[in-house]
């Protein structure tokens, strides 16, 4: 098979790519899933792919306990880094960035969780990925599940988006890595069932989850449009950018 090649690491079970996904491989991307979590092994280097995708996960990026193929995961990231190769780190993906490129990563005093409204940076207006959405007409919002976040950015990193309660939502480093804290691959069907196992912590945070998933279905459309959009531009610089030497 022919196609620009994205290595996706998944971290736990029912934290896939699912939107995102889809709308890489309608653009014509192969997608190498890796799920360590289910005993995969993650590839020790990136020669092989044109891009890196890094989902979220209920751990933190300290959670080596846990998780103990983060370090890993945070070694292919800096090869990215290195590389300048298209990457995009969302949840805790970006967190796991931050750390890997010297950032701090900490409890967010204020998580969120449900639908947040995103503001765009200055620098957003001019981002390959984010200016069509800092430039455009309809307000931003996404899904929202984190308890940490990025409290210092790595050194040269540009920050692109901002909301009320976490002042680090998006951010590039270099010209094709990018970090969201945000889910732009999630819809309501998808988060239905994350926390149902023990929804004390959301209740902790006075978060109806029936609410949180009933608010997320009414503005289905919106973050349909807003997010296949955006998965579609990064795919697009993936294609445009590959040049993997190695496709399988």
């Amino acid at each position: 098979m022919s196609g620009p090649r994205v290595l996706v690491v998944e971290h736990e079970d029912g934290t896939g790519p699912a939107r995102v996904g889809e709308r890489l491989t309608a653009r014509g991307l192969r997608l190498a899933l890796c799920r360590p979590w289910a005993g995969d092994a993650l590839p020790a280097a990136l020669d092989a792919f044109d891009g890196l995708l890094v989902l979220g996960g209920s751990m933190g990026p300290h959670d080596e306990d846990r998780a103990p193929w983060l370090p890993a995961v945070g070694g292919l990231l800096r090869q990215a880094v290195a590389r300048d190769l298209p990457t995009l780190g969302i949840c805790l993906g970006m967190e796991l960035l931050t750390v890997a490129c010297g950032g701090t990563v900490g409890r967010s005093a204020r998580p969120e969780v449900g639908l947040c409204d995103l503001t765009a940076l200055p620098h957003a207006s001019r981002d390959e990925l984010f200016a069509p959405l800092a430039n455009g007409d309809t307000p931003l919002c996404a899904v929202q599940w984190h308890w940490e976040e990025s409290s210092v950015l790595p050194e040269g990193a540009v920050p692109l988006l901002t909301s009320e309660r976490c002042a680090h939502q998006a951010y590039r480093i270099g010209t094709a890595v990018w970090g969201v804290q945000f889910h732009p691959e999630v819809l309501a069907g998808d988060i239905a069932t994350w926390g149902t196992d023990d929804d004390g912590p959301l209740r902790s945070l006075g978060v109806d989850p029936p609410s949180v998933v009933a608010r997320v279905a009414r503005e289905e459309e919106r973050l349909r449009a807003l997010w296949g959009s955006f998965a579609e531009r990064w795919g697009g610089i993936v294609a445009a950018r590959g040049s993997a030497p190695a496709r399988r």
